[in-house]
């Protein structure tokens, strides 16, 4: 069995591909499995990583795989966690990039740990410049309770760092139906999977390690292209409220869940000229539904704990929804 599983989905990456494998060679050990998805991309990335599978496998164990066609970032995801035989397994983009010697480092907490699952900070590249971005968790190389890490609903905590990438994993989370992604989320895919993390796993810890490069403003990106996949947070989210409503301690998350939801949809109107004209009725729209769907009775009380502008824009939406349902 591989020490670790570094399950990479790449589409249309021909660009950023080459310095993502570049940091695998730079990581590799004998004992390391790399699980490169190709989600059916169209430019040249099939390629480039049929080449580098087969240089790969002179120092690393590795399953290159493709699909026949395009499933989503979830999707592939989920196709290396299936063919993943790691004791420990995580992920990374196609067209991100790690430190030398990061995943190493990454073992040797988690053996050191025991735990769950180990979060980790992680640095965002634009252009030229960089920015450290840190797990909102204080306390750092103890074993703590992820359910515990949930709250509180009015401030950042470790659901909102939702980066799959941004730690490792034990296998045996994955075995217990963990570690899956809602299959065809094309967007916000990490959103429910974050969650469900929390709630259901048993121990995790947060390590100042740092060696995750994440690649922001890609032009491919989906956060850059105003086209109907990027609604896909509306069923994610809808899947966040609907798991945590049945949660055995439903009263004291789901504030944290409808928050996150409204905060996100707010997010979205805010940027609401960057959508298709199409695309941006259809927003509106689904957000509203959204809005009645979510539990009536703390809607209100969790508006009034968000900053003035975010409430007036969310309580215009929701009176929307009261008035053409008064006019029906």
């Amino acid at each position: 069995m591989p020490k670790l599983s570094v399950i990479v989905p790449f589409y249309n990456v021909q660009q950023y591909a080459p310095d993502t494998l570049r940091s695998l060679r730079m990581n590799a050990r004998s004992d390391f499995e790399f699980v490169l998805v190709d989600d059916c991309s169209k430019d040249e990335t099939p390629a480039i990583l049929e080449r580098a599978a087969e240089e790969l496998s002179a120092v690393a164990q590795v399953k290159f795989l493709r699909h026949e066609q395009n499933g989503g970032l979830a999707t592939a995801r989920n196709t290396g966690l299936d063919a993943a035989d790691g004791e420990y397994l995580t992920f990374l983009d196609g067209d991100d990039w790690l430190a030398e010697g990061y995943l190493s480092e990454l073992v040797g907490a988690l053996e050191r740990l025991g735990c769950d699952f180990i979060r980790t900070d992680h640095v965002q590249a634009k252009a030229r410049a960089r920015s450290v971005h840190r797990v909102p968790v204080g306390l750092r190389g103890r074993v703590l309770d992820p359910r515990a890490a949930i709250l509180p609903a009015d401030r950042s905590t470790s659901v909102d760092y939702a980066y799959a990438w941004a730690g490792a994993y034990h296998r045996r989370l994955r075995d217990r139906g963990l570690l899956h992604f809602t299959d065809g989320l094309r967007t916000a895919e990490d959103r429910p999977w974050i969650w469900q993390l929390h709630r259901e796993a048993e121990s995790f810890a947060v390590v100042n390690l740092l060696g995750v490069f994440y690649r922001r403003g890609v032009a491919s990106s989906l956060t850059q292209i105003g086209d109907v996949r990027q609604l896909d947070f509306i069923r994610a989210f809808d899947e966040v409220i609907e798991e945590t409503a049945a949660d055995r301690d439903a009263a004291q998350l789901l504030p944290k869940a409808v928050r996150t939801y409204l905060a996100i949809i707010a997010h979205h109107l805010s940027e609401i000229e960057k959508f298709e004209p199409s695309v941006a009725k259809q927003l509106r729209s689904m957000s509203a539904a959204a809005i009645k769907r979510m539990p009536q009775d703390m809607l209100g009380e969790v508006l009034d704990t968000m900053d003035l502008n975010r409430s007036n824009k969310l309580r215009r939406l929701r009176r929307r929804v009261t008035t053409a349902k008064a006019a029906a």
